[in-house]
């Protein structure tokens, strides 16, 4: 029997077998999770999210618009429908005009950065605010963020502010959902390559970077993201909330390069 056998949930913004949201996926499913999934309104996406939804047996797969309040209302009646109530919800969701996210952010548009911080951050909220509504007996939200949203990440650019609102927002769901006994955390993993990491660039000189510097001398893996996010996901959190895990290998405690610095004195 898995940690999540009789669990059930919904994963919103899985876009292929690269993603972070799909690495996560994969361990609830492993560890007896049943999972419904949404994607972007149109055909392509539909169709790349079938591909991995209906091997699975997903009883909800379902367009989702996070910037319509009734979309995301019909997206989680469904799942109500489906599964009688929801145990976990999976947010892996975030966007911003490509022309705005490669200029540096002191020349971002007003509508690009207001586009960008209602997918990213904002949608947090809302999915919250319809998913505890199918959880009349707890559950536990997880989204993730990245490192970019706490320190300046070259290139990152808007979507770094994006995703300091969305940590804010973690903490403050946590206290707002509390008392219903549904916890709201975040993953913060390292560098990842998926088809979000592609529209920032240079990711190769960023992960070089992480074995570098990081404590480990390694970047992640994508299964240990994955296996966070399950645990965060799980009964075995059932104390922690508000919190923005770091996976990393360690990372973002260093305050210098350390031993990059030093191979670099020799």
């Amino acid at each position: 029997m898995g940690l999540f056998t009789g669990k059930k949930g919904v994963v919103l913004g899985v876009a292929n077998d690269f993603s972070i949201a799909w690495a996560v996926t994969r361990k609830l499913l492993d560890e007896g999770a049943e999972v419904g999934f949404t994607h972007l309104p149109g055909d392509k996406m539909e169709r790349r999210v079938r591909k991995l939804a209906e091997p699975v047996g997903a009883k909800l797969i379902t367009p989702c618009d996070v910037q319509k309040d009734e979309d995301i209302a019909r997206v989680f009646r469904e799942a109500g429908e489906a599964y009688g109530q929801l145990d976990f919800v999976l947010h892996s969701i975030a966007f911003a005009p490509l022309e705005d996210l490669k200029c540096a952010f002191v020349n971002a548009s007003r509508d690009g950065f207001k586009t960008a911080m209602e997918i990213s951050a904002y949608s947090l909220a809302a999915v919250s605010r319809e998913a505890a509504k199918v959880m009349p007996d707890g559950g536990s939200i997880l989204t993730l963020t990245y490192y970019g949203g706490e320190k300046v990440v070259p290139g990152y650019n808007m979507m770094g502010v994006c995703k300091a609102a969305l940590d804010a927002s973690v903490k403050y769901l946590a206290y707002d959902l509390g008392p219903k006994n549904i916890r709201v955390n975040a993953v913060s993993a390292g560098p990842v390559k998926t088809l979000a990491a592609s529209a920032v660039g240079d990711f190769d000189d960023l992960s070089g970077l992480y074995d570098a510097v990081s404590p480990m001398q390694r970047n992640i893996t994508r299964d240990e993201v994955g296996s966070s996010g399950m645990f965060l996901l799980s009964d075995l959190a059932s104390g922690i909330t508000g919190e923005i895990m770091h996976v990393d290998c360690g990372y973002n405690v260093m305050g210098s390069p350390g031993r990059a610095l030093e191979k670099a004195k020799d």
